[in-house]
């Protein structure tokens, strides 16, 4: 399946993350959607995602890595990758960006944001179960 994704993430601590060439990110406890796109396997591209050992290539890799961290939902629609920026702005508008993560091969503020509520997700995309290893 090719789309688009949005991870839900719980930081259960005040966490500070050194996000490679983005530098050090400070973030508050509280919940946390990352907008992702997987054009080529979405499945793997999530199993990625969840799993704890692997090699650190994009922004999330960085985050995930943290015990006080975790991938609660995931939320994804069939789209091409237009779509995942679009994403990113509509939750933009509803939550607090974290200025340049996950958007570096993009035009966007952030494809991370701080976010209080999550329901407008589950009307507009479809939920997965999460399994991590």
């Amino acid at each position: 399946m090719k789309g688009i994704y949005v991870l839900l993430i719980s930081v259960g601590n005040c966490t500070r993350v050194n996000v490679g060439a983005l530098g050090t990110v400070t973030l508050k406890r509280g919940l946390y959607a990352y907008v992702g796109s997987a054009q080529n396997s979405f499945e793997k591209r999530i199993a990625r995602h969840l799993r704890n050992e692997k090699k650190k290539f994009w922004h999330i890799d960085y985050l995930l890595e943290h015990a006080n961290v975790r991938v609660m939902k995931v939320f994804y629609r069939r789209a091409r990758r237009p779509e995942e920026c679009r994403i990113a702005k509509r939750l933009g508008r509803k939550g607090l960006p974290i200025r340049g993560f996950g958007s570096s091969d993009c035009r966007c503020q952030s494809h991370l944001f701080r976010i209080e509520d999550y329901g407008f997700l589950r009307r507009h995309m479809s939920e997965t179960v999460v399994e991590s290893d």
